[in-house]
C-alpha cells in the first residue's frame, strides 16, 4: 500500500494508538528550553470514542484527533492571550517509525545536522495533511517541522487580528526554540501567502521558498467587495450542511475522489459538531480577513530566496468568490497564468505545472510534487 492509501486509511478510520507524547515549551520563549511530558495511552474505550464518524463531534483543538507524528506545543501570548501553538518535528532517522514510536516520539534538540524543512498548511487544512510529503523529505535526509498557525489544527483559537506577519513571528519563534537557523520553507495555498511573508521578513533563514498553489497571486481586493467581520463569522458559523462542506472540499481536486476528499470534508463536519464551534468560526471568519485585506503578491519581486512556486493546471481556487459578482469570478483564479507572471518577478523564480491536477498537488499527484520538490530543493530547477 503506497503513502497515500495509508494516509487516506488512517485518516477515514480515525484510529492511532495513543502513545503519543506531548513536549511542552516551558519558561520564557526566549530561553527555549524544552521539557517532555507524556500523554498515557489511552484506553481502549476512549480509542473506540475518538474513531466517530461525520456525526460524533470533535473539539476545535482537534482533541484526540489522529496526526502522523507525536504533537508538541509552544506557548506564546498574543494580544494579552495565553495560547499555544502545535507542532510536529520529525528526524530523518524516523522516517519509516510508525507514529507513536519511540524513535518519532522525541522533539529534535538543537544542533542537528540534518537540513530542516518548515511546511506551512493552507486555510482550510491543518498539519495532518502533509503526512506523504513529509515522508518522502525524511527519506531524501531532511529534519521536517510542521506547525499548526494559531487559529488552526491543535493550535489554540483566539479572536485576534490575524496578519501574516504574526504568523511569520510565530514561525520564527518556533524555529528558535527548535534551534534551527536556516530552513527550507514549502506553503501550501494560504500557507503560501505566510511563507511568502516569512520569506520577505526573514530572508536570511531560507533556504529555499517552494509556494504550492498559493492563493494571492492576484490582489481579491480589485473585483471581491470587502466584508465585515461580522457578514463572514455568520456565513462561517451557518456553514453546517455536511453535504456542502464535502462539496466544497471536492472542488479543490481536478477529478474528486471520495477517498482523498472526504476525510479532509468529515474532520470539519465533525467541528461544527462541536459546542466551542462559534470560536472556530470566528477564527475561521478572521483568517478571511487576513487573506482580503493583506495582500503579497505586491512583493515577489523583493524575494531573495531561489523561489519555486508548483501549480496545479486545473487549479482555479478564489477564497470569498462567492461574493464576487459572476463576470469578476470569471477573470479570476488562472493559476498557471498567475503563477507564470509571478515566477517571471522573482529575481530567482521558476514554474512548475502539475498536469491534470488541481488545488492540492501534494494529495492529488503525490508522487509527481514529490519529484517536483525534491529537485528543487537538491538544486535542480
Amino acid at each position: 500500500m503506497n503513502l497515500a492509501l495509508k494516509w487516506i486509511a488512517r485518516f477515514r478510520r480515525y484510529a492511532w494508538r495513543y502513545a503519543a507524547g506531548a513536549a511542552v515549551l516551558s519558561g520564557t520563549l526566549s530561553l527555549g528550553i524544552l521539557a517532555r511530558a507524556e500523554t498515557p495511552p489511552a484506553s481502549a474505550q476512549l480509542q473506540e470514542e475518538q474513531r466517530g464518524d461525520e456525526n460524533s463531534a470533535l473539539g476545535i483543538a482537534l482533541e484526540g484527533y489522529p496526526y502522523p507524528w507525536p504533537v508538541h506545543f509552544l506557548p506564546l501570548t498574543i494580544e494579552g492571550q495565553d495560547v499555544r501553538m502545535a507542532y510536529m518535528d520529525v528526524a530523518p532517522a524516523g522516517d519509516t517509525a510508525a507514529p507513536g514510536s519511540e524513535k518519532a516520539a522525541a522533539p529534535i534538540a538543537g544542533g542537528e545536522h540534518a537540513p530542516a524543512i518548515v511546511l506551512l498548511h493552507g486555510k482550510n487544512f491543518g498539519g495532518y495533511y502533509w503526512e506523504g510529503t513529509a515522508r518522502a523529505l525524511l527519506a531524501a535526509g531532511y529534519r521536517v517541522v510542521i506547525p499548526d498557525q494559531i487559529g488552526w489544527g491543535k493550535s489554540s483559537k483566539p479572536a485576534i487580528h490575524y496578519s501574516f506577519e504574526l504568523l511569520a513571528a510565530n514561525t520564527a519563534h518556533l524555529l528558535d526554540a527548535l534551534g534551527i537557523e536556516k530552513a527550507a520553507v514549502l506553503g501550501h495555498s494560504t500557507g503560501g501567502m505566510l511563507a511568502a511573508r516569512f520569506a520577505l521578513l526573514y530572508p536570511q533563514r531560507v533556504t529555499r521558498l517552494i509556494l504550492e498553489d498559493p492563493i494571492g497571486l492576484e490582489d481579491y481586493r480589485a473585483h471581491i467587495p470587502p466584508q465585515t467581520d461580522e457578514t463572514l463569522y455568520r456565513a462561517e458559523l451557518a456553514n453546517t450542511d455536511a453535504a456542502k462542506i464535502r462539496a466544497f472540499y471536492a472542488r479543490y481536486f481536478a477529478h474528486p475522489a471520495p477517498e482523498i476528499s472526504d476525510p479532509l470534508a468529515e474532520l470539519q463536519i465533525r467541528i461544527t459538531r462541536s459546542g466551542e464551534f462559534p470560536r472556530w468560526a470566528k477564527a475561521s471568519a478572521l483568517a478571511y480577513q487576513m487573506i482580503y485585506q493583506q495582500p503579497v503578491r505586491q512583493d515577489y519581486h523583493l524575494l531573495a530566496p531561489a523561489t519555486l512556486i508548483i501549480v496545479g493546471a486545473q487549479d482555479h481556487t478564489v477564497p470569498m468568490s462567492s461574493y464576487a459578482a459572476p463576470e469578476a469570478r470569471a477573470q479570476m483564479g488562472q493559476f498557471v497564468e498567475l503563477g507564470r507572471a509571478a515566477a517571471q518577478e522573482i529575481p530567482r523564480g521558476w514554474l512548475a505545472v502539475i498536469a491534470d491536477c488541481g488545488h492540492i498537488p501534494h494529495l492529488e499527484k503525490q508522487e509527481e510534487f514529490q519529484r517536483e520538490v525534491l529537485a528543487f530543493l537538491q538544486g535542480r530547477p
